[in-house]
């Protein structure tokens, strides 16, 4: 037997046992007549003691112990005569009797502490040293009792785990999908699945009733902190139900996953339309865990000769409550915020509501006090308030506002990251205009049923950007972190959106006719819902980036700097696969 205990497990009513615990050598300390040693596993640290008066030559064994060497260690628990209030095992100590060395070990090439001195990239090439740190650890804890937890909650509720194929067709609509060639078939390709979502469909045509998986997804497309190329994705589908019945369903996963894993209670969830969102906040997700709404002033502002507000679709600002006193230098680097190319604005009007009842602005030159207290009333500001206001095209002025009203809320501390704000938004367009290619997309998938009183917008291609789709997210904390939809269940309306989106009868049999051929075998109303895993991680963590929730994560560039993938493969492989690559 390797140990009888773990490193976080022994306390002072385990005084007077021998035991024997194995790990890793986090430091030693060398005071000569004794030598300590922190021994660490996955479950915490325990202090090993050895005496030079009571074995010179154990203590000198102990005293070549490397950082990161494999040990086992038998002795008695004893009292700690200088205690550690920081760990759990802080009272006691092991005297050593016997040391074993089971592997040595180079010396890491970062610390393996909560706070390391390796960089992001240093970290990622030593992942496997890097989730020795507690950090990473408890991230991948965390992850694990949220599944457990996922997973128990649909269980009790007559939700069936069901696979789904990993090797699918290729669907063109969406993000690239990584592809697979086949061997057996040459010139013939799987792809990954982005979502099992045809198949889960499927499943409720075969009477599942309701599935659940906790799978593996994959997208080709441009990364970002919040985004890998694969992902893991809670995917559910239920039959016979409405868009209250899943809103009720899922909500009760995120208010029992708060519950058990922060000890917050909720009532019901808050919900809004994706108008009344982009209209408040200039986002489909916002994070409500602070006020800041936006204020519309279009209508007081122009007339009074200021070209760029007389001259805009939409003048919009935030109220920043007691930030009167910001100094220039401030309000400066808010200017230069705006004017990054991510956000993207020509620039920003500020006035300040002062303590003594006065307004001071940037565009003085244009509006003496009253038409400035105009503005002030209008957008609700008072003594000691500071407005922010952005003009321009509407949409773009409402995303480029809710950029800055993001940042000037994290400057003011009011994203506080265990403050928890869950809602709903619904009602999404059911298709969006793309100006490049000059066609509409469906802004979730396909089979993303209309709103049932906007079915009949689908006959007239001039109100199909009025469409409402039966679509919802749920959103935390500025996070979209699920969304779903009421399917199409019905063969003719499928094939309705089809044509919409451009399909050819033949094209939409190729990429989806076994799915409409199952619908004709009689498909119940059914709908469903995705929580990106992840992402849901981070967020109950309050992490900025889903990486730190993965083992084994890519980079920026979708690379595994550990393994070296992705990487070029041997040519007789090629050939087997009847792959020619063109050389540059």
């Amino acid at each position: 037997m390797y140990r009888t205990n773990t490193c976080g497990e022994l306390r002072l009513a385990n005084l007077g046992q021998t035991v024997t615990l194995a790990g890793w050598v986090q430091r030693s300390r060398d005071l000569g007549g004794m030598t300590f040693v922190d021994l660490r596993d996955r479950y915490g640290i325990t202090q090993l003691a050895f005496n030079m008066e009571t074995d010179a030559a154990l203590c000198e064994q102990a005293r070549r112990l490397g950082r990161e060497y494999v040990i086992q260690a038998t002795g008695k628990v004893i009292e700690r005569s200088s205690k550690n209030s920081k760990i759990p095992t802080g009272d006691i100590e092991l005297e050593v009797a016997e040391l074993t060395v089971l592997n040595e070990a180079k010396t890491p090439p970062f610390t393996i502490e909560d706070q390391s001195d390796g960089g992001d990239d240093l970290r990622m090439r030593y992942r496997y040293l890097d989730l020795r740190r507690n950090p990473v650890r408890q991230n991948l804890e965390l992850r694990h009792r949220m599944a457990m937890l996922v997973r128990n909650y649909l269980s009790d509720r007559d939700f069936l785990e069901i696979e789904t194929p990993m090797l699918i067709k290729s669907t063109p609509e969406g993000a690239r999908d990584f592809v697979v060639p086949s061997r057996m078939n040459p010139g013939e390709f799987y792809a990954l699945p982005q979502s099992p979502q045809q198949y889960k469909q499927l499943l409720m045509v075969s009477g599942m009733d309701r599935y659940f998986q906790i799978v593996r997804c994959f997208r080709d497309e441009d990364l970002r902190a919040d985004r890998q190329p694969e992902f893991t994705q809670i995917d559910c589908e239920m039959s016979f139900v409405d868009q209250e019945d899943v809103l009720q369903m899922f909500e009760g996963l995120i208010r029992h996953l708060l519950h058990e894993l922060k000890g917050l209670e909720f009532g019901p969830f808050q919900r809004i339309t994706w108008h009344d969102a982009m209209r408040r906040f200039g986002s489909d997700k916002p994070d409500l865990r602070f006020g800041m709404e936006f204020q519309e002033v279009t209508d007081v502002v122009k007339g009074h000769g200021f070209s760029l507000f007389d001259n805009s679709e939409l003048v919009v600002g935030i109220v920043a409550e007691g930030c009167a006193e910001y100094t220039r230098k401030q309000l400066d680097a808010l200017t230069d915020f705006v004017k990054r190319p991510q956000v993207g604005a020509g620039g920003m009007v500020y006035i300040k509501c002062n303590a003594d009842g006065t307004l001071k602005s940037s565009v003085d030159k244009f509006y003496d006090a009253e038409a400035l207290k105009q503005i002030a009333d209008k957008m609700g500001a008072k003594a000691g308030d500071l407005m922010l206001i952005l003009c321009g095209p509407a949409m773009k002025t409402r995303t480029q506002l809710c950029a800055l009203r993001l940042e000037v809320g994290q400057q003011l501390g009011l994203r506080d990251p265990q403050k928890f704000a869950p809602l709903w938004v619904v009602d999404f367009p059911l298709l969006e205009w793309d100006e490049e290619t000059q066609r509409f997309y469906a802004m979730h998938h396909p089979f993303t049923a209309p709103k049932p009183e906007d079915e009949a917008l689908l006959a007239d291609p001039g109100r199909w950007g009025d469409i409402r789709a039966n679509a919802y997210d749920m959103v935390l904390n500025g996070n979209e972190v699920g969304g779903g939809s009421i399917r199409i269940h019905d063969r003719t309306l499928q094939n309705q959106m089809f044509h919409t989106l451009g399909f050819t009868d033949e094209s939409a049999a190729e990429q989806f006719g076994f799915l409409m051929d199952a619908f004709t075998y009689g498909a119940p109303p059914h709908a469903g819902l995705a929580f990106g895993f992840d992402r849901l991680c981070s967020v109950f963590s309050g992490a900025d980036s889903i990486r730190d929730f993965i083992a084994f994560p890519k980079n920026n560039s979708g690379r595994d700097v550990m393994s070296g993938s992705p990487s070029p493969i041997a040519q007789e492989q090629l050939d087997e696969l009847q792959i020619a690559i063109k050389k540059s």
